[in-house]
């Protein structure tokens, strides 16, 4: 059959780089620093809650914009740390999980020949939605070492046909959270150019040392011009779960439960009754959790350093980036790769979340494990390193 006659987006795309370096580190028995999933399960009470929902029912379909009683545990979280009033009726929806949110979100809101700003480094299911749907997509390129939005770049990405940018805040890859300044700059963008933001806050409750999440639509004159997406699998480490929403103005979240409806339509409801328990009751984990990730930041932060990266840091989210020049001129792939398979760690190559002419220096390891698995994996990297030559 020719190739031709499928969506040259998705028949040119490969396995995604998760997936690959997941299994080779099964194959090599490595410690998977790589892709994003905790060590450990979130708390008992809420699998509990969704197994007695399972066993009890109903089974069957649930309300396509989700339950009613998660749509306000949602609005009612969003009042509760951020002072956002959302109408759990029309304001409300919750997706499978918040990769499917973003890909409502992107089919709801933009037409063929749209343009769409995205912020790079970007989680890499932008760019394939983006481009799957027409849109032209422009970039904002955050430059080391500080990696900030800045009025030039952002002027150089916008323009008059610019429909709406994408904004991952905290950040993944790169662990960025954007302060009130950078937010305030971005506000000014998108009231100039009449543009939207998709705004993926769905490490919102992991940002470290003090820092504090500033949600985009908070901001003045953002009301009307934002939708927020979440994450319950982040919040309360339960990412198989893929329990996402999306939150904003009538006028958006309409039409983005339009292309919902035609997508997932809606998903388990035993597991949307046990992220109620969560949000009504075990946020406190979520909040926890926080200094618990940033003690395993600063752990694999020290053993990176002492195997010889040169660490960037990582202001929140799962994940720390460092620069592999010191320990070898290999390609950032070839380097995960090599590394997977004789060190036994496994990590992702950061090229993979840029479009063209990405830098090829840099790695992403994922923190969100125990710190024994830590310790493993750094004592691992600091043998290996120690005998191995540059590559």
């Amino acid at each position: 059959m020719q190739a031709q006659r499928f969506n040259p987006v998705f028949s040119g795309l490969g396995t995604t780089i998760f997936t690959v370096m997941s299994a080779l580190a099964v194959r090599h028995q490595a410690i998977n620093l790589g892709q994003g999933f905790p060590d450990e399960d979130g708390p008992e009470e809420i699998r509990e809650a969704a197994a007695r929902a399972l066993q009890n029912g109903p089974n069957q379909y649930p309300p396509m914009q989700g339950l009613a009683e998660l749509r306000s545990a949602i609005a009612d979280h969003s009042r509760r740390f951020y002072g956002l009033e959302f109408d759990p009726g029309s304001e409300v929806l919750v997706t499978s999980g918040a990769t499917e949110a973003i890909g409502d979100c992107i089919m709801g809101l933009l037409s063929r020949g749209d343009e769409a700003v995205v912020i790079e480094p970007c989680y890499d299911s932008y760019r394939p939605m983006l481009s799957a749907m027409g849109a032209n997509i422009r970039t904002v390129r955050l430059m080391p070492p500080e990696f900030r939005l800045t009025e030039a770049a952002l002027g150089e990405a916008f323009s008059p046909d610019t429909k709406l940018i994408l904004i991952n805040s905290p950040l993944n890859p790169l662990g960025r959270v954007f302060d009130r300044s950078e937010l305030e700059l971005l506000a000014e963008f998108l009231v100039r150019y009449d543009a939207y933001a998709i705004c993926d806050e769905v490490y919102e409750h992991l940002v470290f040392d003090g820092r504090e999440q500033i949600p985009l639509i908070t901001l003045p004159d953002m009301r009307e011009r934002c939708v927020r997406v979440g994450s319950a699998g982040k919040m309360f480490s339960l990412t198989g779960w893929k329990i996402g929403w999306v939150c904003g103005p009538r006028c958006l979240v309409e039409v983005i439960t339009k292309a919902h409806q035609f997508n997932t339509f809606t998903t388990s409801p035993a597991l949307q009754l046990g992220i109620v328990e969560g949000l009504r009751n075990r946020v406190d984990f979520a909040v926890a959790n926080t200094r618990i990730l940033e003690a395993r930041r600063n752990e694999i932060a020290q053993a990176l350093a002492a195997a010889g990266f040169a660490v960037l840091g990582s202001e929140g989210t799962y994940f720390i980036t460092a620069s592999i020049r010191k320990l070898s001129n290999e390609q950032d792939i070839d380097f995960c790769r090599r590394m997977t398979r004789e060190a036994g760690v496994a990590a992702i190559p950061l090229s993979v979340f840029y479009g063209d002419d990405p830098p090829t220096d840099l790695v992403r390891f994922a923190f969100c494990k125990t710190a024994q698995t830590i310790a493993d994996a750094g004592e691992r990297l600091c043998r290996y390193f120690a005998r191995s030559p540059a590559g």
